[in-house]
């Protein structure tokens, strides 16, 4: 089921009638030990996910999922959405990449620069910007497109208008819906909002969500990225370091209704690849 299809039924705005529609991320296991993986995942599956999107190359690294996983995977008879960097990659390639998600059967896919690794030099890239890989995977293929989009700016951009003028870029070339960055304060997100329709930004812009696990976690985040991250919510974590993921799951708890709410269309959940929390969260939710 495409993007448009999957969202296509519920509407922003204090809607508290409807289940939003759930979809998670997982990102290949560092071991290699691909079948703990699908353990997890059949645990999440009874939570009828929309969407599992499946991470490639994080970091400009290459670690990702051969093809012989995403086959494996969709045996589970799960919705796929890989993701797609760009960085490092020729058109040739590109071409041969969703040409061959497209023979799997897989109908999305989301759309990425990637992180630029320090040795590369900009010059020699087919793809500076995610909106040039967009365009390139829309005038070759038939594949849903997503994009990211950041409630507090992406962390290269020099401010917020910059940002939202890339996005509406990635949305004319003919993204059907955006993936936000994680964040902690949801009042970022519903500005984000705003502001993108202020754009005249009409697709979901689906509010990515992430379990707190450790604060050693919640550090390297912030490191990478623009987040807020509340102080009461670290002073509790400082406070009772033996309960971490439990705090985290309660407060996951109560960002997560909030938003729902608000009238989300959908919950996307970077899971870790631990079904653990993310069921907890769940059962609390639906």
């Amino acid at each position: 089921m495409e993007l448009s299809e999957i969202y296509q039924q519920n509407n922003y705005g204090g809607v508290k009638d409807f289940t939003p529609k759930i979809s998670f991320e997982i990102f290949p296991p560092k071991n290699g030990n691909i079948s703990d993986l699908f353990e997890e995942l059949r645990i999440l599956k009874k939570y009828n996910p929309a969407l599992v999107s499946l991470t490639f190359g994080a970091s400009g690294g290459l670690n990702r999922f051969s093809f012989e996983d995403i086959k494996s995977i969709r045996d589970l008879e799960l919705n796929l959405m890989p993701h797609f960097t760009c960085v490092s990659m020729i058109k040739s390639e590109i071409e041969n990449y969703i040409r061959s998600i497209e023979n799997l059967g897989i109908e999305n896919i989301l759309a990425l620069r990637g992180d630029i690794p320090e040795y590369l030099n900009t010059d020699d890239l087919d793809f500076i910007h995610a909106s040039d890989l967009v365009d390139f995977i829309h005038t070759k293929s038939t594949l849903s497109i997503a994009v990211a989009g950041y409630p507090e700016t992406h962390i290269e951009s020099t401010n917020q208008k910059e940002d939202l003028k890339y996005l509406k870029q990635k949305v004319d070339y003919g993204a059907s819906a955006i993936y936000t960055q994680m964040f902690f304060d949801n009042d970022k997100y519903y500005k984000y909002c705003e502001k993108v329709s202020e754009m005249g930004i009409s697709i979901p812009i689906i509010p990515g969500i992430m379990p707190v696990r450790s604060l050693a976690q919640v550090d390297k985040m912030i490191g990478m990225a623009r987040i807020t991250f509340p102080e009461k919510f670290r002073q509790r974590l400082e406070k009772f370091p033996n309960d971490t993921k439990q705090i985290g799951i309660e407060f996951c708890i109560e960002q997560c209704q909030n938003l729902i709410d608000f009238g989300v269309k959908g919950l996307h959940i970077f899971t870790l690849n631990h079904s653990d929390q993310t069921s907890e969260i769940l059962e609390n939710i639906l």
